[in-house]
């Protein structure tokens, strides 16, 4: 380590004892070594750039993703200071990047409120990577350290001039491989999804990312803010008022902004963020608006002469069907709880949130009778519906668990009563559920066959979808209910495998059933219950050995395997039904040798634009969607 004796002090192995306690727990601070944990680097060094633009100072932020796989984030900020810090008498700069909580957020001295997941700051970034090149433009100075494995390499130094309004910070990290085993490569589409989100939810500033790999780049600024966002999420939905209703106020240092929009869907969509951080769990922000929502449409229900009397209220439900709506917060000292720390805790913030919102969205369904009675009209549409639905689901209803005579007839349920170790097969057609059934292994796994293309249930509502004879068979043989019913203990196999023919019908009924999970019984998908079956799409015999191959690279691999002018014959399977039950269960049924994908959300937002792209009503979107990603596409059958 080359570096200077007399800066070599005690202060500074006190230092490095602060940052080895990162490298030795690192998932305490950035949740995970995976992927994961990998990007959530990138969002420490772009929450301090993002902190300087709340504070007035900063209005672009740049991400560059080098060659390497090293990052910079480059801001036009006010640079971080490099005057002496008081107590540990080295540059303020080196303090920040080598001491734990060392930030202008401590103390409440230099931000009112900052981003930052939990504070941990960018100190954690330089434990965990291999290099960290910091450059600071101030006072007309270009000031440059660098670290490895968070170890300063040699004091602050001027490495030239600039103009005395040129100011800002440069931060470039190379990972360490060491601590992230998994995988030190960024993902461009990881970073590109949250740098808008980061632009959108910070109106005005604006966020550019460069992929030197392949040359994409994108770049955000949103004057709008969360109402563009709103917008941007309703973009191939029909809207029932023109502009998203948005309201803007602080009190008592915390400042609140929502954005709502109605669309003619049957699903709520809410997202709510504290401190730019998306609060999946909900929390007291979220609570507050729902409850102003719900009061003021039924206030103005009441006068408009359209409820009665109080038993004709409309329900949270009612009001939210077909919502889309932002809700952003920012407050000094924001407290997290729940199961994955998304969940805000600030109980003042309900009030606040909930006196604000109900004030100004009376005042919008006052000044625009037209927009309201729209509104007011689907919430009376929704809650007719759900004692439709009400009704429907009394048929749907589980006796309990034992009781084998609400089962599904088509069902062929396996015999092990232990669900953590059963698994249905939601497999379409009859001939595959025949070649299913022979072949599974009865102790274990279940098949469920179910006929052609179920409802699309992104068009239809809820009291439709339960009266639908395919559908009703699935709720009922997994068991868990849904909606309000919904209880994941109730479970009857912790794997639900949608096995489909590998043609363009097949995608489509798999996109059908992903789309009903994800709209009615989400949290399977967020267990890790459901998965798709990956059957092969070729047989290659040759003498008496039967190799199956997934794709064509793999079939010809094969091929060549058994050397040249080796007789070999090729059969294509266009279904399911064409296997055998040996088959089938060898190459896709048989635990010890099957493959399955995992189906996981991901991004919650990206999932529901992506099946509004493909299952909406408006067509241009999915002609272009199609289009985009046709070269993507390999047998297409048609």
């Amino acid at each position: 380590m080359s570096m200077d004796q007399q800066s070599y002090d005690a202060s500074q192995i006190q230092v490095l004892e602060g940052l080895e306690a990162v490298r030795k727990r690192p998932g305490m601070y950035i949740g995970s070594t995976s992927e994961r944990g990998l990007h959530h680097l990138v969002w420490e060094v772009v929450d301090n750039s993002i902190d300087e633009a709340l504070a007035g100072y900063c209005d672009h932020i740049q991400v560059i993703m080098h060659e390497n796989n090293s990052i910079t984030v480059i801001d036009n900020g006010r640079g971080i200071p490099v005057g002496e810090h008081p107590k540990l008498k080295r540059p303020a700069l080196e303090v920040v990047m080598t001491v734990l909580h060392a930030g202008g957020k401590f103390g409440g001295g230099g931000y009112k409120v900052s981003g930052g997941l939990h504070g941990v700051g960018v100190s954690v970034v330089n434990a965990l990577s291999e290099k960290v090149v910091v450059q600071v433009k101030r006072d007309g100075k270009i000031y440059e350290q660098e670290y490895r494995y968070g170890a300063p390499q040699y004091d602050l130094r001027v490495i030239g001039e600039t103009e005395e309004e040129d100011t800002g910070t440069t931060t470039t990290f190379q990972p360490d491989p060491q601590i992230f085993t998994e995988t030190t490569v960024f993902n461009y589409t990881t970073l590109l999804t949250r740098i808008r989100e980061l632009a959108f939810l910070n109106k005005g500033i604006m966020i550019s990312l460069l992929d030197e790999r392949t040359n994409e780049s994108a770049s955000f600024h949103y004057e709008g803010g969360i109402s563009e966002y709103v917008e941007f999420l309703n973009q191939n939905k029909g809207v029932i008022q023109e502009h998203p209703i948005y309201v803007e106020g602080s009190r008592d240092m915390i400042a609140v902004e929502i954005a709502i929009q109605y669309n003619d869907s049957y699903t709520e969509n809410i997202y709510s963020f504290a401190n730019n951080i998306h609060t999946h769990e909900g929390g007291t922000h979220e609570s507050g608006f729902k409850s102003a929502l719900t009061r003021i449409i039924n206030d103005y229900a009441r006068k408009a002469g359209v409820i009665k009397d109080t038993t004709g209220n409309l329900t949270g439900d009612d009001v939210r069907e077909g919502l889309t709506a932002i809700i952003s917060v920012k407050i000094p000292e924001p407290q997290f709880e729940g199961q994955t720390k998304t969940k805000l805790g600030n109980s003042e913030v309900r009030g606040i949130v909930e006196s604000l919102f109900s004030e100004k969205l009376m005042d919008f369904m006052n000044e625009n009778p037209a927009a309201a009675r729209r509104i007011l009209d689907k919430a009376l549409q929704a809650s007719r519906a759900r004692e439709a639905a009400r009704k429907a689901r009394e048929l749907t209803r589980r006796k309990g668990v034992l009781e084998v005579s609400a089962l599904p007839g088509k069902l062929a349920d396996c015999s092990s009563k232990d669900a953590s170790i059963s698994e249905v097969y939601i497999v379409e057609g009859d001939s595959a559920g025949g070649s299913a059934k022979q072949g599974r292994d009865r102790h274990f796994q279940a098949i469920l066959p179910i006929r052609g293309k179920i409802l699309n249930v992104e068009k239809a509502r809820l009291d439709r979808i339960l009266s639908n004879a395919e559908i009703r068979a699935m709720i009922t043989a997994i068991g868990t209910g849904i909606g309000e019913d919904f209880d994941i203990s109730k479970a009857r196999y912790h794997k639900v495998v949608i096995m489909t023919d590998a043609d363009v019908d097949g995608a489509h009924i798999r996109t059908l059933l992903l789309t009903f999970f994800y709209r009615y019984m989400r949290q399977i998908i967020d267990a890790g219950y459901v998965y798709i079956a990956q059957p092969p799409l070729f047989k290659i015999e040759r003498n008496k050995t039967v190799v199956y191959a997934n794709s064509e690279a793999e079939r010809d691999e094969i091929i060549a395997g058994f050397g040249p002018g080796a007789k070999v014959n090729v059969q294509r399977y266009k279904g399911l039904g064409e296997m055998n039950a040996t088959q089938l269960w060898e190459t896709t049924m048989d635990p010890e040798s099957r493959t399955m994908m995992q189906v996981s959300i991901g991004d919650a937002m990206l999932a529901d634009t992506l099946f509004d792209t493909l299952m909406g009503d408006n067509v241009e979107p999915r002609r272009d969607f199609i289009q985009e990603h046709a070269r993507y596409v390999k047998n297409l059958d048609i």
